[in-house]
């Protein structure tokens, strides 16, 4: 019998289960936001908010605790000196779970999680990405533009 419990399987055998939960973890902390299922959602908010807490205690045990577990040293570094800085009076409940309704190809429930108190760095990103785009969107209407002018053949040009 299984009473009590539970746990979310996640449908992958136990070292499959635990790397996609350590990635996943891993990109919560480094991007402040992960688009993923519900289920994957729900079974990597209590890890995430136990990473926070060690990283509000900022000892060098709970330092080593968080590099075992994350996959990268720079989510470690990201963890410790920008991410549990922002929760220092906060006494829990780091993150937040959005639905944003189902997947096109197997119609699987979609959601984003995310930190709290992080949407003036996504939103800083975002505007980025934007200026970034523009620019790009511009560099190629200047290279059509000089290429139309220099190809012969065309009527109405010059060759």
């Amino acid at each position: 019998m299984r009473h009590r419990n539970g746990g979310f399987k996640l449908g992958r055998n136990t070292s499959h289960r635990r790397a996609l939960l350590r990635n996943l973890v891993t990109s919560i902390i480094l991007n402040d936001r992960v688009h993923t299922t519900i289920t994957k959602a729900k079974a990597s908010r209590p890890i995430v908010e136990k990473m926070i807490t060690l990283g509000k205690n900022g000892s060098v045990h709970a330092r080593r605790q968080a590099l075992a577990y994350m996959m990268t040293p720079e989510s470690v570094d990201r963890l410790f000196k920008t991410v549990a800085p922002r929760y220092a009076t906060r006494p829990g409940g780091y993150s937040r779970i959005v639905r944003t309704g189902t997947r096109q190809g197997d119609a699987s429930e979609m959601a984003y999680i995310e930190l709290l108190g992080a949407e003036q760095e996504l939103s800083d990103k975002a505007e980025k990405r934007a200026e970034a785009r523009a620019k790009r969107r511009e560099e190629m209407q200047k290279q059509m533009e000089e290429s139309g002018q220099a190809e012969p053949g065309e009527p109405g040009k010059e060759s």
